[in-house]
């Protein structure tokens, strides 16, 4: 996995035990079993028992150790890692070499696994890079010279090809280019700029060759500052910690106490009452098995191993969790925040209607406006030539055309002048549309077609300076976006919201279609920034924002729970995501939720089931009843039931 500069884990510590060799865990395991076996058979004496066993835990417990005294140094006495040098040690102080080794095997296994299923999940998330561009192609001396975008002086004139991010900020000196700006906005709409006109960093080239003369330097062009807003958002997001590390850090010293307690109390209260013999090894014993059995080897092994079966169950269904406790972060989503583009919505036109005038048949006017623009690159004009295959439209490709840029297109079609392009190119020619209104003026008519279907792309057309009619055309929602907003409904979550970079007015439309109560439109990334700051005011709000471009790195950094598209998804909002959604399916959504929940149960059951054994035979063996071997049942057969239950996870369909 490449480096992040805004991972959410690096303001912490991280908790992995120093990498455990499975070769040294086997070699352990197996002189271990060897050095049981000959003991029973009575090959060895107690020291040769013990030069066996303190090898065997020395290759399993190394880790472990180190670990405890990491934090030790760091002021963290009381920690699982402390609890479990504390008890093994303990163990072989006794003279319970196997349970030792056990206990420290288990853990090390328990660890192994936890740490193979994050490295799944990472391999399952492709490399993440900065997706700011590595050269800028610089024109000196007419000669085009690559160099590092923090190497290019402003004013000095660059050159970036069609298809390729535009590395900085800069006003365009070439002809009008049609560029996709999603990366910045949101903008479904590609949008053609004119020369002279600026043009910013992470915008995509989509039809030609252009030249642009830098305005800004590399660590002010809005690139920059969007990736900036993502490191700022990652600093004000603390990481959660999982479970077991706060359990530990009060179970850990109220144990060790109490085992302490089990020694000092009897002594002293043989100084108050000398008919009471105190047998100083007798209670240290006792204090020992109490420790043994309150070792958390169950919780340790069995809270990991539930977040991997949950990890793992949630990989099957195309959803990646980046770490454990981001399943168990996910269970307290109250409010769901959405981008619009590419996350509910296809991303990609399709004509939803078409309206003709002067008794112009519809399949004329489609052959028209598809043969004028089949000289055209552009989004709008691919999904008018799609639509025009479909309904099995001849369309004459040899026509030659005029681009208006920013406005549309001009041809010659069947000897007739055609117009076909956006309402501001019939305002400039002064083409009156609808007809039967020439009382009123062009803007007029523009906004008559607007008013109409105001929450579609309309392209327009005339022939022979009079209007003809018009195409609509949107960016569908996603097949299961109705269902998605539906589950989680049902799943009690109602704060459902919309960000986007798209016109008010479509977005409001698809809130509407969606069921989604608040929708905002006309968002540059630091109004998102700005809207989820202020529902993060309300202490109450646990926020899932989900998203799928650069744009939307910030935000999702912010959230309580950042969830990327990661199919078609930007490299830096798949980098700054605590879950990816490989599928791109926003019904993903609610199944990762219901999938954390489901993890959560069957942790708090092994929890449950922990304490309760583990509280039974702790007052035992306090008591003097219960024998080691009992806390070694204790110990083990509650960690194996508890193990048990956590691979039910991973066998199960069930997801609430």
């Amino acid at each position: 996995m490449g480096h992040c500069s805004c991972n959410h884990c690096h303001t912490e510590r991280k908790r992995k035990i120093s990498p455990y060799p499975l070769p040294a865990i086997s070699f352990g395991m197996l002189l271990g079993g060897i050095a049981m076996q000959v003991a029973e058979a009575g090959f060895f004496d107690q020291t040769a028992q013990f030069i066996w066993y303190a090898l065997a835990y020395l290759l399993v417990g190394l880790p472990v150790m180190k670990e405890a005294i990491e934090s030790i140094r760091e002021k963290e006495i009381f920690s699982e890692f402390t609890l479990m040098c504390i008890a093994t040690l303990g163990a072989f102080y006794i003279g319970e070499y196997p349970e030792g080794v056990a206990v420290m095997l288990f853990y090390s296994v328990g660890e192994q696994f936890q740490e193979n299923a994050l490295s799944k999940a990472r391999k399952n998330i492709s490399a993440l890079l900065d997706v700011r561009p590595e050269t800028a192609v610089v024109i000196r001396d007419n000669e085009r010279v690559p160099l590092a975008p923090a190497d290019v002086i402003p004013g000095e004139i660059i050159e970036v090809k069609a298809g390729e991010r535009v590395p900085l900020d800069g006003k365009l000196l070439s002809g009008a280019a049609s560029f996709n700006t999603a990366a910045l906005t949101g903008e479904s709409v590609p949008r053609t700029i004119s020369p002279n006109e600026n043009v910013l960093a992470g915008m995509i080239v989509t039809d030609k060759v252009i030249r642009l003369e830098v305005t800004k330097p590399y660590n002010q062009s809005a690139l920059a500052r969007i990736l900036e807003l993502v490191q700022n958002a990652s600093e004000r997001k603390a990481p959660a910690e999982l479970f077991i590390r706060k359990f530990a850090r009060i179970y850990t010293p109220i144990v060790t106490g109490l085992a302490f307690l089990i020694v000092l109390i009897p002594y002293l209260y043989s100084l108050v009452q000398p008919d009471f013999l105190f047998i100083f090894n007798e209670w240290l014993y006792r204090a020992l098995v109490f420790l043994v059995i309150s070792c958390p080897c169950a919780l340790v092994i069995s809270i990991p191993l539930g977040y991997f079966g949950g990890i793992g169950a949630a990989s099957r269904q195309g959803i990646l969790f980046k770490g454990g406790n981001y399943l168990d972060a996910v269970t307290k989503i109250n409010t769901v925040v959405f981008d619009k583009t590419g996350t509910l919505t296809k991303g990609i036109f399709e004509v939803r209607s078409l309206s003709t005038e002067n008794n112009i048949p519809e399949k004329e006017l489609l052959r028209v406006i598809a043969s004028v623009e089949s000289r055209s690159n552009h989004p709008i004009a691919k999904a008018i030539l799609a639509y025009a295959q479909e309904q099995q439209v001849t369309i004459d490709i040899t026509i030659d055309t005029t681009e208006l840029p920013g406005y549309g297109l001009k041809a010659i079609v069947d000897g007739k002048e055609v117009l076909v392009g956006n309402p501001r190119l019939l305002d400039s020619e002064g083409v009156l549309f609808p007809p039967n209104e020439t009382t009123v003026s062009p803007y007029r008519n523009n906004c008559f077609i607007r008013r109409k279907q105001n929450s579609d792309t309309v392209v327009v057309c005339a022939i022979d300076r009079q209007y003809a009619g018009y195409i609509l055309l949107a960016d569908t929602p996603k097949e299961d976006a109705v269902e998605a907003i539906k589950q989680l409904k049902d799943l009690n979550i109602n704060n459902l919201e919309i960000l986007s970079g798209d016109k008010q007015i479509i977005v409001s439309k698809l809130a509407t279609q969606l069921g989604i109560p608040r929708a905002y439109g006309d968002l540059l990334p630091e109004g998102k920034v700005a809207h989820l700051e202020a529902l993060k005011q309300n202490k109450t709000n646990k926020i899932a924002f989900v998203g799928d471009g650069i744009n939307d790195a910030p935000v999702l950094a912010l959230s309580d729970i950042g969830i990327a598209m990661g199919g078609l998804g930007s490299d830096a909002a798949i980098e700054t995501a605590d879950v990816v959604i490989q599928t791109d399916q926003p019904s993903k959504v609610a199944t990762a939720i219901c999938i954390g929940k489901f993890t959560r149960t069957i942790v708090w059951q092994n929890i449950a089931l922990a304490f309760g054994v583990k509280l039974i035979v702790l007052m035992l063996g306090a008591g003097g009843i219960a024998t080691m071997w009992e806390a070694v049942f204790a110990d083990v057969g509650v960690a194996l039931l508890a193990i048990l239950n956590a691979v039910r996870i991973l066998k199960t369909t069930k997801t609430d």
